[in-house]
């Protein structure tokens, strides 16, 4: 892959500039890595570079863990890490609006390793699903953005892998891997506290293993990616029950030609929503889609290389650049949008620590 960077490269700072918004000066790459259990952080310059910043220790338990979930507060004021060897704990960094560099605030408790965390959307909360534990939890977030210890537990079929609310920060959506389904709660933003929606959840097909989901940034729809055949659902969303209406669309993130065992990873929408790209770790690439802007549906762009093993990605506040993080590389990838195709060229490749699995792009004021 490396012989084709500086051709693709060339290809990619030609293609930019197709209606895409220019780079804040003060965009900010967060890539969490497990087995060396820091974060990197980068500067993400206009032209694509990521510019290094620092390199910042998890403070926590020598064992490692499988992966080191990272989530942002919606006033992009604290980073968390969430530590998934005993003792299970989350660590909050406050973020520096001018340099971005990070600062150890405190670590709280959690009662498990937990695959994926985020904060609701006041901040006041954090959300956390267990993929071993079977389960998502609710724990407060005092001002200072340090975690308490966790308010409400919710027994879920077996492995929990992603938990969002909804743009009214009125409902939650997370995924059961191994149970097929996508439940449905009911969020009080006030206390924290999480209630079965009507329907309390929604099945997909056996054998799909719902990992990631994600809302539109609109909120009409929701986007779920199975991890063991690689589908992409597609649900119109409605936002005052909370719920999912039938879905309107199945598609393949699977490359053509794919004859491996499915191992798809993360989802993401371009900031407007135009385009959705999903990884897939076996074949080490990303899938590319076109976004109807009527009923949310996905027009295959093609499939295309990234780092290896891309576990996790993200994409830029500006909708023009694309961070991919490979495990078996220890490396991240920058790829170019372009707006006119949907196509992610690669353009610079960058060393992170050692097994990234997390990737925040943050737009600080």
């Amino acid at each position: 892959m490396k012989d084709l960077i500086p051709v693709l490269r060339t290809i990619a700072v030609l293609s930019l500039g197709f209606g895409m918004s220019p780079v804040s000066a003060a965009t900010f790459v967060y890539v969490g890595n497990s087995d060396s259990q820091d974060v990197t952080v980068f500067q993400l310059k206009d032209n694509g570079d990521l510019a290094p910043v620092a390199s910042v220790a998890v403070p926590g338990p020598t064992l490692r863990g499988a992966s080191l979930p990272l989530a942002v507060s919606p006033d992009k004021k604290f980073l968390y890490a969430g530590l998934r060897n005993q003792p299970y704990s989350v660590v909050t960094f406050s973020i520096d609006a001018k340099t971005g560099k990070l600062t150890h605030t405190g670590t709280g408790p959690l009662v498990d390793s937990m695959a994926y965390i985020v904060t609701d959307r006041s901040g006041r909360f954090l959300l956390a699903a267990s993929y071993d534990g079977n389960r998502v939890t609710v724990s407060p977030i005092g001002s200072d953005g340090v975690v308490g210890a966790t308010r409400q537990i919710v027994p879920t079929l077996p492995h929990a892998h992603c938990i969002l609310p909804d743009h009214q920060n009125l409902h939650v959506l997370h995924t059961s891997l191994g149970g097929d389904v996508v439940y449905q709660e009911t969020f009080d933003a006030n206390t924290g506290r999480l209630s079965p929606g009507n329907p309390p959840t929604v099945s997909v097909k056996a054998n799909t293993g719902p990992r990631h989901l994600l809302f539109s940034p609109n909120g009409r729809f929701v986007y779920v990616i199975g991890e063991l055949d690689g589908s992409i659902y597609v649900f119109p969303y409605d936002p005052k029950a909370g719920s999912l209406k039938a879905r309107a669309q199945v598609v393949s993130s699977l490359p053509t030609g794919f004859s491996g065992k499915p191992w798809a990873a993360d989802i993401h929408l371009t900031p407007d929503g135009t385009l959705l790209y999903a990884s897939e770790r076996t074949s080490s690439t990303l899938a590319a889609f076109r976004v109807d802007p009527d009923d949310g549906t996905l027009k295959s762009i093609g499939s295309y290389p990234t780092a290896r093993q891309p576990r996790s990605f993200q994409i830029d506040p500006s909708g023009r650049y694309l961070i991919s993080a490979g495990q078996l590389s220890n490396r991240v990838i920058v790829h170019s949008i372009e707006k006119a195709s949907g196509k992610p060229f690669i353009l610079r490749e960058h060393p992170a620590g050692k097994n990234p699995t997390w990737v925040e792009a943050v737009d600080l004021p």
